[in-house]
Parts: C-alpha cells; structure tokens; sequence
C-alpha cells in the first residue's frame, strides 16, 4: 500500500514542450486531493505555493502533505511531507525535502541542486549518507515537474498515443526516467460539475503493486489552469482513486461545463 499512495500523492505530473512566457499559477495557489480506498475514505493530500529566496534567487516554495484520516487511519497511518523550491523564471529546482511516515515506513531526504557546477546532492538524513548526481537536462523533482510542466506545454502540441519522456530526481535510487502517454480529452463528473479533461497514461513497472504498465489514469484539467482532477490506479489488490477535492487561489477561472 504505501507505494500506491506514496505514487498518488506525488502524480500530479503530465506532458510538456514549449516554455509559456507567462506562469498559469501564483503563490497563494491551494489544492486538495482526497484519495478513497474501495470503500475507505483513505486519506487527503495539499499542495500550497508560496515564496521564497534561495541563493539570491526568487523561487516559488511548495508545500505538499498527505495524511490518512478517519477508519483507513488505524490500518495504515500516512503522514507525508515534501517541500520543493524552484526558480520563478526558469523552473529549475534548487532544494527538495521528502519525510514521509507510511504505516511505520519512513524517509528523511534532502536534495540540493547546484546548476552552476551542474551537480546535486542528496542527503539521506536517516542513514546519514550522502550520494552525488550529475544533472542532465531539464531534470526536475516530483513536486517542482508538476509546476514546470504546467508552464510548458501546449495543448496544440499534445498527439494522441504518443509518449513523453521526463527526468526525475527524487531519491537515492537516482534520476528517474517517467513516460508517460497522451489519450485525449474526456468529460469528468465531480463534485464542481462537469470538468473537460486532457487524459494521460503514465508508464509504470507492473508486478508487486500494480496490476500492469498501464495500471495508471491521470486527468488534468483543459482550462488555463492546468490541475490534475483525477488519479486512478488498479493495484494487484483492489484500486485506489484521487479526486480534486478542494481549491483556492486559482489564477484562472476553473472551467465548469453548464448543461
């Protein structure tokens, strides 16, 4: 369970490719995602901009927390945070912090990213280790390549069927490699009414948790905004679900079709 949930939390991810001039968020941005279980209402997730200074460099500060809540709470306790803080011009991100507590399960990790000597360093504070990567490309980590890709794509751009690749550093595994597959649009029903969505279908290694590579089902909104809406997986036991619950401080108007 807690590689499902830990992967629903942080899926807030799609595909990108050219660099909008203008951000489509700001700081004060507020999402709320809650995640159900069969029939279990199993926990919440946030994610809150803010600002900040980093090095002398204006950067956007996001707080991400994700916490069992109620009767899923006695059987599996979650109560994760990750914070990330990347460049409010360029997108890069220079600081990731990931403590997570998953049913006795626990991670403390910090990463800096130094552009200028193109390196990054992670401290495992739990081992107290530290591992040294070397960038490559536009290499972002989860919660910072939800912002960056929400400033880079053109919906124009997207093809249907077809594939991107994204670079990923967010544990001493090393830089990740997601790819992920664009499936259209469809019309979502969700507490705020009908939502039009792009559809994506992330890639992911099949067996232990999910039942085969394309176990995973990613909504995102098709209005200037940008916010996933959905998050579906089917586990090798049961599926798990996460649902756009709450939102405050949108920079555009969220989109709701009127019958």
């Amino acid at each position: 369970m807690k590689k499902a949930f830990t992967l629903l939390f942080l899926l807030v991810i799609f595909s990108s490719h050219s660099q909008n001039s203008e951000s489509v968020f700001d700081p004060g941005e507020w999402l709320k995602f809650r995640m159900h279980y069969g029939f279990l209402n199993a926990s919440y997730a946030t994610l809150h901009v803010k600002s900040a200074v980093v090095d002398d460099v204006p950067v956007y500060h996001v707080v991400g927390r994700g916490e069992t809540t109620g009767f899923a709470s006695v059987f599996f306790k979650v109560d994760d945070t990750y914070e990330s803080y990347f460049g409010k011009e360029d997108g890069k991100p220079y600081k990731f912090i990931r403590k997570i507590n998953e049913g006795g399960y626990t991670k403390d990790i910090e990463i800096n990213f130094d552009h200028k000597e193109e390196k990054a360093v992670l401290n495992d504070k739990k081992h107290n280790k530290k591992y040294n990567f070397e960038l490559q490309d536009s290499i972002q980590d989860l919660i910072s390549a939800f912002y960056y890709l929400r400033n880079n794509y053109e919906p124009s751009d997207l093809v249907i069927g077809e594939a991107v690749n994204l670079k990923m550093l967010y544990d001493d595994d090393g830089i990740f490699n997601f790819k992920l597959k664009y499936l259209g649009t469809e019309v979502l029903k969700t507490k705020f009414g009908k939502v039009e969505c792009f559809k994506f279908r992330p890639l992911v290694q099949s067996g232990r948790v999910f039942k085969e590579q394309e176990s995973l089902s990613l909504w995102v909104s098709a209005d200037d905004n940008r916010i996933p809406v959905r998050i579906q997986a089917n586990l090798s036991v049961g599926a798990i679900k996460a649902d756009l619950d709450g939102y405050n401080g949108l920079k555009h108007q969220f989109k709701i079709i009127m019958d």
